[in-house]
This record gives C-alpha cells, sequence and structure tokens, in this order.
C-alpha cells in the first residue's frame, strides 16, 4: 500500500513521512497542489494527507478536482483551518476525514487505521472510447467484441484504463501489476504492451494505447496526443 502526502512545510512534512512509513510501504511528498494533482493522478494511493493551505493550487480544489477526476483513495485533510463550517466544507467535497492541527500523532495513526479498514470503492466498469472493461465479470470487449486477455494482460489494461489520459511509467506497471514482487528486466512490459496492442487495436482505424517517449505509456480516446506516438 502507498500513501501521499500533501504539504509544503517540509519539516512537518518529514515527520509525517516517518509517521507513514509504519503503515505503509511507500510515502511519497508532494509540496504544492500541481505536484499532488500530477502524483495523485498518476498513481494508486490508498491514502492522501492532504494540507489545504499549500501553494499553486489549493488543497479543497486539489480535493475536489481529484473527486471528479475518480480518483478513490481515502482523502484525510490534514489542517490548519479549524472553524466548523471549514471542516463541513472538505467533508462535503470528498474527504474521508478531517483533523485539525496541532494535534498528537497518535489521534493521526489512529484515524489513518481506521480509514485503512474501510474498503476503498473501485469502479467496476471502465471504458475508453469504445473499449470496455468489467472489473466483475473480468471482460474486455471493443466495439462490442470480446476480447481474450491472460491475466497479467487484463492487469495491465485495468490499470491504464483507471488513470486513462495520464502518463503511466514502466514503474508504476511493475509495481502495481505485478504488487511489487517483480523481478527481471522492466523490457518485460514493453512485451504485454506489444500483446496489448495487437488485441485491442489491430483492425481498428482509432489507436487507444499510446507511447509517450522517455515516459512510458497511457490509453486514451485522442490521437492528436503530443507526446503520444
Amino acid at each position: 500500500m502507498s500513501c501521499l502526502i500533501v504539504e509544503d512545510e517540509s519539516y512537518f512534512a518529514q515527520v509525517l513521512q516517518r509517521a507513514m512509513q509504519n503503515h505503509f510501504s511507500q510515502v511519497d511528498i508532494a509540496s504544492d497542489g500541481e505536484q499532488a494533482l500530477g502524483l495523485a493522478k498518476g498513481a494508486r494511493y490508498s491514502l492522501i494527507l492532504l494540507d489545504l493551505t499549500i501553494p499553486k493550487i489549493d488543497g479543497l480544489f486539489v480535493l475536489q478536482r481529484l473527486r471528479g477526476e475518480g480518483v478513490m483513495s481515502h482523502i484525510l485533510i490534514v489542517s490548519g483551518r479549524d472553524a466548523v463550517a471549514q471542516r463541513i466544507e472538505g467533508l462535503r467535497a470528498g474527504a474521508d476525514d478531517y483533523i485539525c492541527k496541532p494535534f498528537h500523532m497518535d489521534e493521526l495513526r489512529a484515524r489513518v487505521r481506521a480509514l485503512m479498514r474501510r474498503p476503498v470503492p473501485q469502479l467496476l466498469r471502465l471504458s475508453v472510447a469504445d473499449l470496455v472493461l468489467d472489473t466483475v465479470r473480468l471482460s474486455v470487449t471493443r466495439g462490442g467484441k470480446r476480447i481474450e486477455l491472460c491475466k497479467k494482460e487484463f492487469a495491465i489494461l485495468e490499470y491504464l484504463m483507471r488513470n486513462s489520459g495520464y502518463p503511466v511509467t514502466r514503474a508504476l506497471l511493475m509495481d502495481h501489476c505485478w504488487d511489487g514482487k517483480f523481478e527481471g528486466s522492466s523490457s518485460i512490459i514493453d512485451v504485454y504492451i506489444n500483446y496489448l496492442r495487437r488485441k485491442i487495436d489491430q483492425g481498428f482505424e482509432k489507436k487507444l494505447i499510446h507511447t509517450l517517449r522517455g515516459v512510458g505509456y497511457t490509453i486514451l480516446d485522442n490521437e492528436n496526443n503530443a507526446l503520444a506516438s
């Protein structure tokens, strides 16, 4: 499991990071709203600790944007804004919990444990253009035609579709589709992407799976994306 800390005060961010490393295998830090959006939409975090007073993009807008774009991570607001109206506003915008600064670290840990006992809701049916992936029936169709995928192809395609339109690096695919137990060369990712291209794009005029040069891959319904090839 992974956690994202959105906090612009570097010392406090590091304190939170050390506290969360006992609960999560990976703990990342974003120091402003733009960085937070980029990280949160490009990776599947189990928990996001979100300060509201951050540079570039306000934390409340970050929260609304993430929920509006379907990011389902648990989000715990960690903020100095302690007015009741502000707490209500944060919860209404989609936060799962709200804790006011200053707080005792034991209280934060208790709230995190309580949140992590809740299942993270997931979209059960994903679609990009005429490509549809059903996570319940474990089926994939394009243009109404069923496509047979092996387990690993399905996992990679699901991760790409959950992050549709955003860059997905080889490292992210290795981490999320091999459960952090990947061994060997990252070139195996390219092999599976080629398998998927033959099954998903071959025979269709519109190509959905794109290479982002020097970055990784993305799947999107937009052939004119400047980064794609």
